[in-house]
């Protein structure tokens, strides 16, 4: 190896694979993307091929390696990361059973009513979480009710990132993170649950090894070395899912921060020194060791602001970039509060505080004074909202914080980083680099001892832009918010009346 070693990070996002190449120091030297496609066959199903993730890797981390120069001998480790929950399926012959559910997907709604009504406690009190839609336990009791063939056939069971590291060494573990975000784990022993797999009757011997995020599993093999550019034998650290190496990356590696992730979904995470166990929160084992996560989370964001733009303001052929650079104009030339106009983000349903698959989105109070900008700036705003509502059901259980770091392709917006300052109340930060595939990077190193442990890593993490909240702004949106929650409050039921409606009745 010559010149300064990297680190290598590969995300998987839920609409494209990053791979990023940084220096020890927190020095980008390198990165590339390239897109994967999500399938929805039916209404509220959300599904990848995990195959493409593979391909989009091979085209990726060649691209990031030239970025950088074009030596793969610098790349000391690499690491993986990917959104939690979603399982890759495989049978006896090593062959991919079905599309990947992806967690966002929201099929298994009926299924996670019966668990509830089963064992809610139960699975609470076990798996530190509660069952819901968009967790493996319930995904895997669909299949089986729904497509037992392919639940029959099943013999390995991988989750994303870990079935995507698989392609480049050809083993079979996950880290104690991902595993706990099938909820099939007992997360008071970081052992298998038989007693929660028992609930859908899911074959124990399927489930990989379980070591954690930061362990060396392996290394690249000569197969992989030849598809990617990498050198064979390259070292290979676990990983663990995107929240977790984002937050992490972030730098939220103290009490007192906490990271709003504005990504496909949103989140708002704070550290803590134990679980919180409880019906409307998600608990998970931090990077930092003997520490945990706490979230809440709103399921549409940076995805809704994409649906905004292809569906009213990308022209043909058009170029996405630039229509949100055009967005973005046009909603920092909009009064605060949008002139009245409010949304409500529920374009798949809604997790905290409500937990209800059935919320739909909305844009209430329009009036003839009302532009392109607006629909904007309340997008913007409403969202901001959604992560207020989320804040509180920290804030109501002694976890809030003063200080937030922001993650995520939305946290590049100036105006909607400013927006989430006032809406919050906190002051917002943001990293130079804010994405999974940079916490990974890091975590190779850790892995490889480029680091001395996880907290070391922070030197490598630089601020470089800071959002106070404004006094006047943080007044007016405080009554915006206590609007915004009656309004959904009126519309939930009506919400579920159209569902009904649309289910026959």
């Amino acid at each position: 190896m010559t010149g300064t070693p990297l680190l290598l990070g590969i995300d998987l996002g839920a609409g494209s694979l990053k791979a990023s190449l940084i220096a020890p120091d927190g020095t980008l030297a390198g990165e590339a993307s390239h897109p994967v496609a999500t399938a929805a066959p039916k209404p509220g199903w959300s599904e990848q091929d995990p195959h493409e993730w593979w391909r989009a890797a091979v085209e990726a981390v060649p691209r990031a390696l030239a970025a950088a120069g074009g030596d793969a001998s610098r790349v000391a480790a690499l690491s993986f990361s990917a959104g939690a929950h979603t399982q890759v399926l495989e049978d006896a012959d090593g062959r991919v059973i079905r599309p990947a559910i992806l967690w966002n997907d929201q099929r298994a709604r009926a299924e996670t009513a019966r668990l509830r009504e089963r064992a809610d406690r139960r699975i609470l009190e076990i798996g530190y979480n509660r069952a819901n839609p968009t967790w493996t336990l319930p995904q895997m009791l669909w299949l089986r009710e729904n497509e037992p063939e392919a639940f029959a056939r099943v013999r390995r069971i991988y989750l994303a990132k870990d079935w995507l590291r698989g392609r480049f060494t050809g083993t079979f573990e996950t880290d104690t993170i991902d595993a706990l975000g099938t909820l099939m784990l007992d997360a008071r022993t970081v052992q298998w649950s038989e007693e929660l797999c028992g609930l859908i009757g899911w074959p124990m011997e399927t489930l990989p090894p379980i070591v954690q995020p930061r362990a060396r599993v392996g290394g690249v093999t000569a197969a992989a070395a030849r598809a990617t550019g990498l050198v064979a034998g390259t070292p290979v650290i676990c990983g663990t899912s995107d929240t977790a190496v984002e937050t992490y990356g972030a730098g939220m590696m103290r009490p007192g921060l906490g990271v709003a992730k504005l990504a496909t979904a949103a989140t708002v995470s704070v550290l803590s020194p134990r679980a919180v166990p409880e019906l409307d929160l998600i608990n998970y084992y931090h990077v930092v060791p003997d520490h945990w996560y706490v979230i809440t989370a709103t399921n549409s964001c940076a995805s809704a602001h994409k649906w905004l733009r292809d569906t009213f303001f990308r022209r043909e052929g058009e170029d996405g970039a630039g229509a949100f650079d055009a967005m973005e104009r046009l909603a920092a030339a909009t009064p605060t509060g949008a002139e009245g106009l409010f949304f409500h983000p529920y374009l798949n349903g809604e997790r905290s505080p409500h937990w209800d698959p059935l919320l739909r989105a909305d844009f209430v109070g329009i009036g003839f004074n009302h532009g392109p900008g607006h629909f904007v700036r309340a997008l913007y705003e409403g969202i901001s909202y959604s992560l207020r509502d989320c804040l509180e059901v920290l804030r109501a259980r002694g976890l809030g914080f003063g200080e937030a770091r922001l993650t995520g392709g939305g946290a590049r917006s100036p105006l909607w980083r400013q927006i989430l300052a006032d809406v919050l109340g906190v002051r917002v930060e943001l990293p130079a680099v804010a994405d999974a595939s940079f916490g990974a990077a890091l975590l190779a190193g850790v892995g490889i001892g480029v680091f001395a442990d996880e907290a070391a890593a922070e030197a490598a993490i630089r601020v470089v832009a800071t959002h106070e909240p404004d006094p006047e702004r943080v007044a007016f949106y405080e009554r915006g918010f206590a609007l915004y929650r009656d309004i959904q409050g009126a519309l939930a039921p009506l919400n579920h009346r159209i569902h009904a409606e649309l289910a026959g009745g």
